[in-house]
């Protein structure tokens, strides 16, 4: 293994420790990170040190009481806070999630072997280098995700150690061992027992990892037990010629061509939520979906409510769910009335969703759409570089001038909407002088007045 370059804050603290006579040993992701030429970032030292000997090294440093109970401190040095935590061996868990108590060891095995995968279970030191009891180096080398011990009772101690399975195969791109494999589908339903906002927490890393549409293939009765709406959706065949897989698979494929932004993932996996209980033979002898944008984003909302999303999250995926299937044709007007429903910065979004939806039907009716969608993006280009006028806000006329012309109350903006709409055609310039005059035509003044 190649020398780590640590922070300068890291570096002593571990010597620290050392020069006390304690071990002092990098332990987790920062390892792993490392060992795959990963810029490491969280920084978590682990020791043998006793909480209060911990304490005691550094007293003359500004030091937090994290979590003195579980062996963790926090160490500000040069203004970084260090979290400590002394070796320990877990007790029993009873909810699935915390061991009732803890006991701390001397024996930092003993400390590794409680964590949950093997690629989580090295330490590492300056000192004294690579410290790898369960295999992690190997399982990296061989691209796996495999329990430390007994998988059953890895997922059986913390039911969230089965999305953070998951959550590690979609980012990292690995594969799942095959007794991992089998104890995550034996224990999903133990994921009851973990709270929303931790559920939310892995499920949206999940989501934007490289490989989510793999890991989302593989397990959908795991994602079904905190979305039981998307069960429906699996193997659900469409009967549309324009649909080349099941509702589950095209959204899998619409997740794998998305870019990897929260909201645009989310909305990607959820866009399509409401076609089983929306489906509907028609005349053509195909089966249609009507409704199902509309009535999806109202399940979409639901489900990140009672996931505890942010409301900014929940009401751009709503938004996007809901425009997802518009046809938006090719022409300055129309785009601006998109650029309406979504700004500059959202809108790539909304462009992005369309692209992937196509490219998720067959592949004579993803090559119009996509053609179209490229058009779009170089019109908006065109509006954003003229900073056209998109909304009444833009317009080169305001209700004051309206005022001057003898209109009030709702009149006014009913006569900016007016006029909006006719720049938005382009069958009227977006000039103060050219508006007053055609907001003050008698039978414009006289319609917008009734």
């Amino acid at each position: 293994m190649t020398e780590m370059i640590l922070p300068r804050a890291v570096k002593q603290a571990l010597d620290i420790l050392e020069s006390a006579g304690y071990e002092a040993f990098l332990v987790g992701g920062c390892v792993r990170d490392h060992l795959m030429g990963m810029q490491a970032n969280d920084f978590d030292i682990t020791t043998s040190a006793l909480p209060e000997e911990t304490k005691a090294c550094f007293s003359g440093f500004h030091v937090i009481e994290t979590g003195l109970q579980h062996g963790t401190v926090t160490v500000v040095i040069d203004r970084e806070p260090l979290e400590i935590t002394t070796y320990r061996i877990d007790g029993e868990y009873e909810d699935h999630r915390h061991p009732t108590q803890v006991t701390f060891t001397r024996n930092l095995e003993e400390d590794l072997s409680r964590r949950d995968f093997t690629v989580n279970a090295m330490a590492y030191s300056p000192t004294r280098g690579l410290i790898d009891p369960f295999g992690g180096q190997n399982d990296l080398q061989k691209q796996c995700i495999r329990c430390v011990g007994e998988a059953k009772k890895r997922f059986d101690e913390d039911a969230l150690r089965i999305l953070r399975a998951l959550r590690f195969a979609a980012k990292l791109g690995f594969a799942i061992d095959g007794d991992t494999d089998i104890a995550i589908h034996a224990q999903k339903d133990t994921l009851s027992h973990v709270s929303a906002e931790r559920i939310y927490a892995e499920f949206t890393k999940l989501l934007i990892g490289k490989n989510a549409a793999e890991v989302l293939r593989d397990y959908p009765d795991v994602i079904g037990v905190f979305i039981p709406e998307i069960l429906p959706c699996v193997g659900f065949d469409q009967h549309n010629r324009h649909h080349a897989f099941d509702v589950y698979g095209h959204t899998l494929e619409v997740v794998r061509h998305t870019e990897p932004v929260l909201p645009l993932r989310m909305a990607a996996f959820l866009h399509d939520i409401a076609k089983p209980q929306t489906a509907a033979w028609a005349e053509d002898g195909m089966m249609h979906f009507y409704k199902h944008p509309a009535i999806g984003a109202q399940m979409a909302k639901e489900i990140l409510q009672r996931l505890r999303a942010d409301n900014a999250t929940i009401e751009l995926v709503a938004k996007l769910i809901t425009h997802h299937d518009d046809r938006v044709p090719a022409q300055r007007p129309a785009v601006k009335r998109l650029l309406r429903r979504f700004s500059y910065e959202e809108v790539p979004l909304w462009i992005s969703i369309q692209k992937a939806d196509a490219l998720g039907h067959n592949e004579a009716f993803c090559t119009e759409r996509i053609a179209r969608l490229e058009k779009i993006e170089v019109l908006i280009k065109e509006l954003k570089a003229e900073n056209a006028c998109i909304k009444t806000s833009d317009l080169d006329i305001n209700g004051r001038d309206l005022m001057a012309l003898g209109l009030k109350g709702r009149q006014i903006g009913d006569m900016l909407s007016f006029l909006l709409e006719a720049v938005t055609d382009e069958t009227l310039p977006n000039e103060k002088q050219q508006l007053l005059a055609f907001a003050s035509k008698q039978e414009i003044l006289t319609f917008i007045q009734k």
